[in-house]
């Protein structure tokens, strides 16, 4: 009877199913990656501003308001629903008295009366919000 030499043990890792399993999900991360971004579509004004500083793990509370001065906040299950401005400010209030860091930012529309965001930005001061920012697109320097 032959004898068959004993296999020699191979010490490669086969990469090829973690190359599978990486593409597969980045196409899901790619996928629901524009469906975790929801908000309300406001004209924003142009500006020629620095960006803030935003730490990556932390999302800021947007507080958007349309052009005919209804008022929506990120937060919850029906964001692209109108809240009124007492319920945004009680919200608003509750988040920073759990997480006193947290960004607070108006996102504006450019037609909107000027009254109407200072009177947000005023109720979210009442509320507790030390700083208020406001967002801005990008100004176009090519006109």
């Amino acid at each position: 009877m032959a004898r068959r030499a004993p296999r020699k043990q191979m010490s490669d890792i086969n990469v090829v199913p973690y190359i599978d399993v990486m593409l597969v999900l980045l196409i899901v991360f790619m996928v629901t990656a524009p469906m975790l971004t929801q908000g309300v579509n406001v004209d924003l004004p142009k500006t020629d501003a620095k960006p803030l500083d935003v730490k990556e793990d932390e999302e800021a509370i947007i507080v958007s308001v349309k052009e005919d001065g209804t008022y929506y906040i990120n937060i919850g299950k029906q964001q692209d629903q109108p809240v009124p401005l007492e319920t945004i400010t009680e919200q608003v209030g509750k988040i920073l008295r759990v997480k006193p860091n947290r960004m607070v930012l108006i996102k504006g529309d450019e037609k909107v009366d000027y009254g109407i965001v200072v009177t947000a930005m005023a109720a979210l001061q009442q509320a507790g919000v030390p700083n208020v920012g406001l967002i801005t697109d990008p100004q176009d320097l090519t006109q």
